[in-house]
């Protein structure tokens, strides 16, 4: 009888421990991907990394901060810097958080803990051997970027703390 409370009790707790994503403030996650002449990266942050804040905007100065990040990483050229070599451009950028009505993320009950997801695609002429993150001067409560590449040449996982920013593709 002991046993089977002690299982139900756990039981109880996993659903909470399976739901939702992780969420590590100052840890972001990209996802780097290149297939046929494609560069696509996923951004996954929590909102306190980006404007030190987790849910909608109360005052003029937190609605500015919000514009400014969202112009930020929209010019993703800018936070991506990927090898000169593969003549890639960017040919698009979405930004999506329920927090703050962006894009088509679905609407939430607000638990505090607001994120951003980011998907920015490049055109490229050619594989691109690497990619200079420039999210930790852009982003200054960014501590860690965990990344992970998907490439002709395999699967692989890293962390960038700073100053570190380069990601090599052509491993």
């Amino acid at each position: 009888m002991r046993r089977f409370l002690l299982c139900a009790a756990c039981a109880a707790l996993i659903p909470a421990a399976w739901a939702g994503k992780a969420h590590d403030h100052g840890v972001v996650r990209l996802d780097i991907a290149v297939e046929n002449g494609t560069l696509s990266i996923a951004l996954e942050s929590p909102l306190d990394s980006l404007l030190g804040f987790e849910r909608a905007p109360r005052t003029a100065a937190e609605r500015q901060s919000v514009q400014t990040m969202a112009a930020t990483l929209k010019a993703a050229a800018n936070l991506f810097r990927i090898d000169p070599a593969a003549g890639c451009s960017l040919s698009r950028a979405e930004l999506s958080s329920a927090a703050l009505k962006l894009g088509a993320a679905a609407p939430r009950p607000d638990d505090g803990h607001g994120d951003l997801d980011g998907d920015f695609e490049f055109t490229c002429r050619a594989a691109p051997a690497f990619v200079d993150v420039a999210l930790f001067a852009a982003f200054p409560r960014m501590s860690r970027i965990d990344v992970q590449t998907a490439t002709v040449r395999g699967q692989r996982k890293l962390v960038l703390k700073r100053p570190a920013q380069r990601v090599e593709l052509a491993r």
